[in-house]
């Protein structure tokens, strides 16, 4: 993801010299080929991310167009405010981008998850969320964040996501995907937790249930047109995602199920009202939390039989 993230990047600030990339000390081999290359574009705040964030919104003032990056939970927590006050009250043209959404930093526990992002940022007036599935989307996603005239964040994975996408595509924000047909019962997901499903999708298959798996890549704006459809063609509904099972994509369907008056059930897949546990390899810790294949499966298989 970091990798699709730069590659994105660096195409557009050698198009556009108001792209700015703002960097906390947490750039890669890459970043340094850009700063290199294009010294002027690049600027490194270093461990001050409030800061980072707030001069983000003055170079927007100004007709810049900054790509705040940094570690997802210091983004989203502890510049919150800033984001909030400095950022979509303004209407700013600043593109927030979260690396290591989830629970991707594993071995640094909870304080480095990040598990409430969506139920905090989704109720900012003005900010649209995208959460991609995959380095290609998540190119696509960089690339339509700049298009966009108004301040975005990017929640994004950092474990060498695998491709889910044979071919290339047309991305439209707040349109849904169907990545897999299925008629035994519909399930939302969103960002990298897309690799665990479709192992529990095999899983499945040999028990005779064929899952319809369906990418939330945008957040904000919900794609409820979609939602309602398919809480109606099919009435057994999951939503997966690594992130708490209070305001995530569980919720926001829930809503629109609630909204409608759609005869539907819904299990919400995800952490359940605690913080994540353990310490460990990201493998390890969605293991630990019950987001690993085969405890998907096994909820999922259970639903149903019920």
């Amino acid at each position: 993801m970091q990798r699709a993230y730069i590659n994105a990047l660096y195409e557009l600030i050698k198009q556009d010299k108001n792209v700015i990339s703002c960097l906390s000390d947490s750039g890669t081999d890459y970043d340094e080929l850009i700063a290199r290359e294009f010294p002027d574009q690049c600027i490194n705040f270093g461990i001050s991310e409030n800061n980072k964030v707030a001069a983000a919104s003055g170079l927007a003032a100004c007709g810049k167009i900054p790509f705040v990056y940094t570690t997802n939970a210091f983004l989203a927590y502890r510049s919150y405010e800033f984001i909030r006050d400095d950022i979509c009250l303004q209407n700013r043209n600043v593109k927030l981008v979260g690396m290591g959404c989830g629970l991707s930093w594993s071995t640094l526990g909870s304080t480095h998850h990040t598990t409430e992002d969506i139920a905090a940022l989704k109720v900012l007036p003005n900010l649209t969320i995208f959460s991609p599935a995959s380095p290609l989307e998540l190119e696509k996603v960089v690339k339509k964040s700049y298009e966009i005239k108004g301040p975005t964040y990017i929640r994004m994975g950092m474990s060498n996501e695998k491709e889910i996408y044979e071919n290339d595509y047309i991305f439209e924000t707040g349109k849904n995907i169907v990545i897999k047909d299925g008629k035994s019962a519909t399930i939302f997901f969103t960002g990298s937790i897309i690799s665990e499903l479709l192992e529990t999708q095999e899983m499945l298959l040999k028990d005779g249930i064929d899952l319809r798996i369906i990418n939330i890549h945008t957040i904000k704006p919900l794609d409820v047109e979609n939602i309602k459809q398919e809480c109606t063609i099919q009435n057994k509904i999951f939503s997966l995602e690594e992130h708490s099972v209070i305001g995530g994509i569980g919720s926001s369907i829930a809503d629109v199920i609630a909204t409608y008056g759609i005869n539907a059930k819904l299990v919400k897949i995800g952490i359940n009202d605690k913080f994540a546990e353990g310490y460990g390899t990201y493998s390890e810790i969605k293991k630990m939390n019950s987001l690993d294949a085969q405890s998907i499966y096994e909820t999922i298989k259970e639903n149903l039989r019920k």
